[in-house]
């Protein structure tokens, strides 16, 4: 029988010839399709592959305008005055880290990412504690993938990020949805998370500050969820990719700062808060001083063997990075982030068929729920952003991609002229549409 990852397309055949007299056989062999790992099959929904549904019906007319993708860095109104290159640029001169990197990454960088870390942290992380990965995705992919185990399931937010449900079904683990309250500035059902945890969820999943839905959790809502995760008895992956990424009176409080009552998996990442997305380096660092991650962590050396990290240049780069606070770069991106987030949600403000829940406290991303029934020819969330797409090449990420249908997702890191423009777009093709 054949296996069970081949499909037959055609049968074995035999034709005879007489060649100077003698018969010759030929037998044609069996002719078989390769398939892919099912988990990966081309009907799943991501942001990338809508998103590219998309761009293929923009008005052509019409500058195309992104609000999806999430990424400042392009834009000179971000990027102005960065000073991250320079270290890079001498690690690369340097010629001292052209060599394969460490699996867990360079020791100087390990300790780097601890330092900052810890900072005003009561249990502090050292070099050991932190495994640097390819970006902040990577680092889902590999704690996600050291945390699986027969029959286990992760609780996590909806909405959310699409790569932790995607790597869920690679690992082949049960992803499970508790729901974040629109109502309540988009903070976590503890008593749903409560209600679906048993003896083999191995991890909630926390994303603070938060995408898609720009909230900042308060330090009682982040103990809330803490003695939540303690009482189960499970771990927390805390995705902090856009820490320290808040504004408007709210602060950013790190996960670990609670880990007296749960341990903590922090995931980050250089992407978001210094703009290098490109340069692909995250990291994993256990704050475990209750010692219940011992096992975890030991899996994770052992998969990080096995596993490419960030390029070496890179890592040369992180301690010089993150030695210095860059305070005034960083309130300067706040504050243009935090201009953008209020143009955003006063344009909301003044449409009837939107509805914007709460004002954005950090991250670049705003959750905006579509009444369709109130818009002429629009039945749902992906009809709204093809259309949006077709008469006013504005882009924004239907909300079913992120597990919450009729809403979309819009990204406002961009300059403010371009945000203006995007919202009188929007503002326009709702009033056309409008039934009243």
């Amino acid at each position: 029988m054949a296996p069970s990852t081949q499909v037959p397309m055609s049968t074995t055949s035999t034709t005879t010839e007489i060649s100077n007299g003698a018969a010759v056989l030929h037998v044609d062999k069996v002719k078989v399709a390769r398939c892919c790992n099912p988990n990966l099959s081309p009907d799943k929904l991501s942001i990338r592959g809508v998103v590219s549904e998309l761009l293929s019906v923009a008005n052509a007319e019409k500058v195309l305008i992104s609000l999806g993708v999430g990424d400042a860095s392009s834009y000179q109104c971000f990027s102005e005055g960065k000073p991250f290159s320079r270290p890079l640029v001498h690690s690369v001169e340097a010629g001292t880290f052209d060599c394969y990197p460490h699996s867990f990454g360079s020791p100087s960088a390990r300790h780097a990412v601890a330092e900052y870390l810890s900072k005003g942290l009561k249990h502090c992380l050292c070099e050991s504690d932190v495994f640097l990965t390819s970006g902040g995705t990577q680092a889902v992919q590999v704690a996600l993938t050291v945390l699986c185990t027969p029959g286990c399931n992760v609780l996590l937010p909806r909405p959310g990020f699409p790569p932790y449900e995607s790597f869920c079904e690679i690992c082949n683990m049960e992803a499970r949805y508790y729901d974040l309250l629109p109502q309540r500035n988009w903070e976590m059902d503890l008593d749903q998370v409560r209600s679906l945890a048993d003896c083999n969820t191995v991890a909630l999943v926390v994303i603070n500050p938060n995408n898609p839905c720009g909230s900042v959790y308060s330090p009682k809502h982040l103990l809330q969820i803490a003695e939540t995760a303690g009482d189960l008895n499970i771990p927390i992956v805390a995705d902090e990719t856009y820490a320290h990424m808040a504004y408007g009176g709210s602060k950013f409080v790190p996960m670990a700062s609670f880990t007296n009552l749960a341990s903590v998996m922090t995931l980050g990442s250089l992407s978001k808060r210094f703009l290098v997305p490109g340069w692909r380096l995250g990291w994993v660092a256990f704050c475990d001083p209750l010692g219940t991650l011992k096992q975890v962590k030991v899996g994770m050396e052992l998969l990080m063997n096995v596993t490419a990290g960030p390029a070496s240049v890179i890592q040369a780069a992180v301690p010089d990075i993150l030695s210095d606070s860059h305070d005034q770069f960083h309130k300067k991106v706040l504050t243009v982030l935090e201009h953008s987030a209020d143009t955003l949600y006063g344009t909301i403000k003044q449409i009837e068929a939107l509805k914007c829940h709460s004002r954005p406290q950090g991250s670049m991303f705003i959750m905006v729920e579509v009444d369709t029934a109130r818009l002429r020819g629009i039945n749902n969330d992906m009809d709204f952003a093809k259309e949006l797409m077709k008469e006013e090449s504005v882009l924004v990420v239907p909300g079913t991609v992120l597990g919450l249908k009729n809403w979309v997702r819009i990204f406002f890191g961009t300059p403010a002229d371009l945000l203006t423009d995007a919202c009188d777009r929007i503002k326009s093709f709702c009033e056309r549409r409008l039934i009243p």
